[in-house]
């Protein structure tokens, strides 16, 4: 495996660099410190089989184009896209294997598995997600709260996301709340939880250290290997370690 690591002088490019260790075959950051190139242009022929991107949402389609045009799988591990970045990855992934995820946790996938049955055991209740990160985070709802709405939708297909509820905002029927709080240094934490007139089950799943997400995306690069073109998520990872 050789690896481009995109977002290389941030500190999650400074974690994944000690993780994938002496399959890294090539550093790109904007910023262009530490002598590493500003872009893949700069790069040079490195021959990747994998870039892995944790830079910054609007990276997406240089990053998608870089993938297509070298035959490389592609890791993403930013969130916020738009969706005209959402469409340079998906449109790569017709091309190369991309795996593209809200959250690079196995936990979190577990944690969507579980709250997809509690929604499923549970077709009455009301279904709230809190999701908390560190003050300096730019998108609200995560991309993980993102995911863990969609996993409940998928028994649930009427359901409506409420982000950020305000003013007269009564509960309607088949709404689930989504709230987004950012303080201090906290890494994210995900809670679902799931309330009937009789009971409540809350759903918990917190990031202890950034390290996780790297171990995600080596995990995903390896699991990318030898795949063919197509869009993957980490629930396939999941399944496949089954």
């Amino acid at each position: 495996m050789r690896v481009v690591i995109c977002g290389a002088n941030g500190a999650m490019g400074k974690l994944l660099q000690e993780k994938f260790g002496n399959t890294v075959a090539g550093l790109v950051s904007i910023d262009g410190m530490n002598g590493v190139p500003r872009s893949f242009a700069e790069l040079g022929d490195v021959q990747p089989s994998v870039v892995v991107d944790f830079s910054h949402h609007s990276a997406a389609p240089e990053v998608a184009k870089y993938a297509t045009e070298n035959h490389c799988a592609v890791v993403v591990g930013t969130t916020g896209h738009t969706e005209e970045e959402k469409a340079a990855i998906y449109a790569a992934a017709k091309t190369v294997p991309v795996f593209y995820t809200g959250n690079m946790s196995l936990g979190i996938a577990v944690l969507c598995n579980l709250a997809k049955q509690a929604a499923q055991s549970f077709p009455d209740a009301d279904i709230e997600i809190v999701e908390i990160h560190h003050n300096r985070k730019v998108d609200a709802p995560s991309g993980t709260a993102k995911m863990l709405f969609e996993a409940v939708k998928e028994v649930r297909p009427k359901a409506t996301a409420n982000c950020g509820r305000a003013g007269e905002a009564k509960r309607e029927p088949n709404e689930i709340g989504i709230s987004s709080l950012r303080m201090g240094n906290v890494v994210g934490i995900h809670e679902v939880h799931i309330t009937t007139a009789s009971q409540q089950l809350t759903l918990r799943h917190e990031a202890c250290d950034r390290g996780m997400f790297a171990d995600g995306a080596v995990e995903a690069a390896k699991f990318l290997q030898g795949k063919p073109a197509g869009h993957y998520t980490m629930a396939d990872l999941l399944e496949e370690t089954r």
